[in-house]
C-alpha cells in the first residue's frame, strides 16, 4: 500500500491534537487541506480514523493503533535531518574518562573543542580508572596509569605528580613533612602512594590508617571538607586550589602516572575521532 507522506502527517499531528485547525497551524496550511488529506489517507486505507465530533475529534481504534507507529517514525526522521543541520553529518564520538581528568581539566575545555568541531556530537562518561573500551561501546578511553594495556593504543596526555592537599584548616598545623605522620592520611586503591611520597621526602612511612577512595573527586571533597590529608594531582584541582578549598602545604611530589587517550588498535578512526585526537594532544601542550 503506498500512502502518501503528507496524508500520514497530517494525520499524525491532526492526532496528537485532536484539531484539525491546531495541526494546520503546525503544518503551516490551510484547516480544510488537513481535513482533506485525512480523508484521502481513510479512503486509500479502508478504515476510519478519526470520530468527527461537533466539539473535536476522536480516534477510533485503527487511529489509536496507527498513532504511535507514526509519532515514533517522523521523530526518527527528525533525529537523523538535524544532523545535517549544517550542511555536514554530525558524528557520533563517545568518550570515557576518568573523572579526576574529566572534571579537572577536560570539561572546562570542552566548549573550544565543540565549538572548532560543531560537526561532532560529543558523549562523555566518566569512570573510577576502571573502563572496557569494548564493553562500554567507546571511541577512546582517558586513562590514568602507565600507557600499557593490552591490544590498546595509547598516547601519553598529562603529567600528573601527586602531592600532599588539604583544607587550609589543617594545613596551619603543617609545620614540617613529618607533621603529616600525626593527621589522618586519605588513600586511594594504589596503595603504595603515601609510602612513595614518605620516601620522598627522606621520611618512614607511618601506618596508614584513613578511609580508602576510588576516586580523587571523592578523595578531593573529603580533604576539602577536613577528612584528612589526601594525596592528589595538583594540577587537576587547580579551581579548589584558586577557591582555597584546598592547599599544598607541601612541594615535594612524586610521579606515579599520566594520563593517556586510549583506543582499541583494532577500531578504526573515524573523522570524529581524529578531529578530537588533534585537538586533545594540541591542547595538552599548551
Amino acid at each position: 500500500m503506498h500512502l502518501p507522506l503528507n496524508a500520514l502527517r497530517a494525520f499524525e499531528v491532526s492526532a496528537r491534537f485532536l484539531s484539525f485547525t491546531r495541526a494546520a497551524s503546525e503544518l503551516n496550511v490551510t484547516q480544510a487541506a488537513i481535513s482533506q488529506q485525512v480523508k484521502n489517507l481513510e479512503e486509500r486505507m479502508g478504515v476510519q480514523l478519526f470520530r468527527r465530533l461537533p466539539r473535536g475529534l476522536a480516534l477510533t481504534a485503527e487511529g489509536i493503533a496507527l498513532l504511535p507507529v507514526l509519532a515514533e517514525s517522523f521523530s526518527r526522521i527528525g533525529s537523523v535531518l538535524e544532523q545535517f543541520g549544517d550542511g555536514r553529518s554530525r558524528e557520533v564520538l563517545t568518550v570515557g574518562a576518568v573523572g579526576t581528568f574529566a572534571v579537572g581539566w577536560l570539561i572546562p575545555r570542552l566548549r573550544d573543542f565543540q565549538q572548532a568541531h560543531p560537526f561532532v556530537d560529543f558523549r562523555l562518561f566518566t569512570n573510577n580508572n576502571r573502563v572496557d573500551i569494548a564493553g562500554e561501546g567507546l571511541d577512546y578511553a582517558i586513562r590514568f596509569g602507565d600507557g600499557a594495556w593490552h591490544a590498546t593504543e595509547a598516547e601519553a596526555l598529562l603529567a600528573a605528580p601527586l602531592s600532599p592537599m588539604c583544607s587550609p584548616a589543617i594545613a596551619s598545623f603543617l609545620r614540617d613533612p613529618s607533621d603529616l605522620a600525626r593527621q589522618i592520611l586519605l588513600r586511594s586503591y594504589r596503595t603504595e602512594e603515601w609510602a612513595a611520597w614518605f620516601a620522598a621526602a627522606d621520611l618512614p612511612s607511618p601506618v596508614l590508617r584513613g578511609t580508602v577512595f576510588d576516586s580523587s573527586l571523592t578523595m578531593a571533597e573529603a580533604a576539602a571538607q577536613g577528612a584528612g590529608v589526601a594525596l592528589l594531582p595538583a594540577r587537576m584541582f587547580t579551581r579548589e586550589l584558586q577557591h582555597g578549598r584546598l592547599t599544598r602545604p607541601f612541594d615535594i611530589e612524586i610521579a606515579s602516572g599520566s594520563y593517556w587517550l586510549t583506543r582499541l588498535k583494532s577500531k578504526q578512526v573515524t573523522p570524529a575521532m581524529q578531529a578530537f585526537r588533534e585537538w586533545l594532544l594540541q591542547t595538552a601542550k599548551q
